[in-house]
């Protein structure tokens, strides 16, 4: 494991209970955050984002105050869901907070998950084409994305502009140079994963896999993690790919960390669910335990030992400050013994 972030679905609710009770707290909060980790050393900042829900939904903005608040640390989506989005627009929208941020931003994108409205990129004017699913617009649109990044211009000029041209077909601008090889597609999937690495794409395995095994959530997305490098060396790309696993880890510190996350002695196993009446999928548990314990847990998380990267979900509606222990007690207490420094 060479990097940890943190990873925040960026949750706000007006209960009394909670540190997060409007979007404009979660907003303001999440930039905190992010400069938090980055004092204590963390190497990256990554939102989820879904829409109809009280969680992020429209990621530029933030990531490019993100950008605007820190030096060092990474930025990015754990995931943007391509069903909903307009390559040419994302593509100005990604270089500009790219720029914003010196070349840190890691965009990670998707299919999606299931949403808080049935077909709710219908309502954001996209359809399926023939033959199409939700799922293949999807992965359309992530193609389409991917190609514009490369910076070639495709259209054609005004022969009278408001302003001089460079001679050619035009690009989409700003354009910035590198960030084709910082996006990561969210695979559920080893077919979807292969698939991402045919195009060139890191790979994100997220705490929910389909159930292709019948095995452990580790085991599988390690396997995942494999078909995709061997998929990635097939293809022949030139630089090393990246992957990222997340999880929930909790060290139990001291009494409030007991309050919120000590569960005695039993230890959570992963959950099967259904994400439609077809998909079975397997959600992987959360670790909770004294740093000892967690660090003989997760050294048996093979998941965790293939990928380079680890993302810790953490809850947001604890507070800034809440985090912030969280995440130094795993950097301090847990993430040297597991080989990171």
């Amino acid at each position: 494991m060479k990097k940890i972030g943190f990873l925040s679905f960026g949750h706000w609710t007006p209960s009394p209970q909670s540190q997060a009770r409007s979007a404009a707290d979660v907003l303001l909060q999440s930039i905190d955050l992010a400069m938090e980790a980055e004092r204590l050393g963390m190497d990256g900042a990554y939102f989820r984002v879904h829409h109809f829900a009280q969680q992020l939904a429209s990621p530029f903005p933030l990531l490019a105050a993100v950008g605007a608040k820190t030096r060092k640390i990474e930025i990015g989506t754990a995931v943007i869901d391509m069903r909903y989005e307009n390559p040419h627009y994302m593509v100005e929208d990604a270089g500009a907070a790219d720029l914003i941020s010196g070349g840190r931003l890691q965009l990670g994108i998707s299919r999606g998950s299931p949403e808080q409205v049935i077909d709710g990129w219908r309502y954001f004017g996209y359809r399926p084409t023939k033959g199409e699913d939700d799922a293949d617009m999807g992965r359309r649109h992530a193609e389409e994305f991917l190609e514009l990044l490369r910076g070639k211009g495709f259209a054609k000029p005004n022969p009278r502009p408001m302003f001089p041209n460079p001679p050619g077909l035009l690009r989409l601008e700003p354009y910035s140079a590198g960030l084709r090889d910082r996006i990561w597609w969210g695979s559920a999937s080893n077919a979807t994963a292969v698939w991402a690495a045919k195009l060139g794409m890191n790979l994100q395995s997220s705490t929910l896999k389909f159930d292709e095994t019948g095995e452990p959530l580790h085991i599988q997305q390690a396997a995942q993690i494999r078909a995709f490098r061997a998929a990635w060396k097939e293809a022949g790309h030139k630089r090393t790919p990246r992957t990222s696993v997340s999880r929930s880890i909790f060290p139990l510190l001291d009494d409030r960390d007991r309050r919120y996350f000590g569960r005695g002695s039993r230890v959570e196993e992963d959950k099967i669910g259904f994400l439609d009446e077809n998909t079975r999928a397997i959600f992987g548990r959360s670790y909770a335990a004294e740093p000892g314990i967690l660090v003989e847990q997760l050294r048996n998380d093979e998941a965790i030992a293939e990928a380079d990267t680890l993302l810790l979900t953490i809850p947001n509606q604890l507070g800034v400050a809440y985090n912030a222990h969280v995440m130094e007690a795993i950097l301090t207490t847990v993430a040297p013994a597991l080989g990171w420094h």
